[in-house]
């Protein structure tokens, strides 16, 4: 029913969250402040995305899901520029 779809888009959303703190801690530091910055960045912004998708397709509030749809848009034009930049360095 409604109660499970909730408790598996809040399970699937903590399992989103917890993947991307893990991809966060085992990501290798290169000693680059700036490097790692965009790279850590870069997987945050990745996680939130995926827990914003979650929330499209599940959530009820059409002030979240409206939340939703301007994160991921922000988000990955950020996770864009990110990308830019990484691919410029060595």
């Amino acid at each position: 029913g409604t109660m499970q779809q909730g408790t598996n888009g809040s399970e699937n959303m903590k399992h989103a969250m917890m993947m991307g703190m893990d991809s966060m801690q085992k990501m290798p530091i290169s000693g680059n402040i700036d490097k790692d910055f965009a790279m850590m960045m870069k997987m945050h912004h990745q996680q939130g995305v995926e827990m914003a998708k979650i929330e499209l397709a599940q959530g009820k509030s059409p002030v979240m899901k409206a939340m939703a749809k301007q994160i991921i848009s922000a988000q990955n034009k950020e996770i864009t520029r990110f990308d830019q930049w990484l691919s410029r360095q060595k």
